[in-house]
């Protein structure tokens, strides 16, 4: 039996997923543990802890970030060199300030992931903007279900599918 079974490029392909941040009820830790999921890729059901098979994400609107309580004025955000007195210390509110929504989600994001090699390259695939607009808009693929057209009735998919039926020889219906 192949040792490749299974291990296509249509499922290794990555999907890019977009979240409105600022339209988003959930709070901090649920949205970034959604993220997270995504990330890793653990939707897909090739899922494999030690392979990266995870998606982009393109999260919007990250000025707009919802926490609860009074996270924004007492959670701290800790850095320390390993040298003595080097302790800094930033709460969320002055982070959000001074580096954006952005870099909050991705360190809560972070903080999800497994701590192991992969964890950078993950990371690196979300893509964080404080405004709604971001350059990635030719890479989200939006799918309509229901009224809208359905995928395989779309011209490239259907020219696709006609010359992968000629290369095989299996007539049209």
């Amino acid at each position: 039996m192949s040792q490749t079974v299974g291990k296509t490029r249509l499922a290794y392909a990555r999907a890019w997923h977009l979240i409105d941040i600022g339209s988003d009820p959930r709070a901090l830790g649920r949205v970034a543990s959604s993220i997270a999921l995504a990330l890793m890729g653990k939707h897909k059901p090739i899922f494999d802890p030690s392979t990266d098979c995870g998606d982009y994400v393109v999260a919007v609107d990250c000025a707009n970030l919802h926490t609860t309580g009074k996270k924004r004025s007492q959670k701290l955000y800790r850095t320390h060199n390993t040298r003595p007195g080097s302790l800094k210390e930033i709460n969320m509110d002055r982070m959000m300030a001074k580096w954006g929504g952005g870099e909050v989600l991705r360190k809560a994001v972070s903080g999800m992931l497994p701590k192991n090699r992969l964890r950078k390259l993950r990371l690196a695939r979300l893509k964080t903007f404080e405004g709604k607009a971001h350059p990635y808009k030719e890479n989200l693929v939006k799918v309509r279900l229901g009224g809208g057209q359905s995928i395989a009735e779309q011209p490239s998919v259907k020219k696709a599918f006609e010359e992968l039926r000629e290369a095989k020889g299996v007539p049209t219906p």
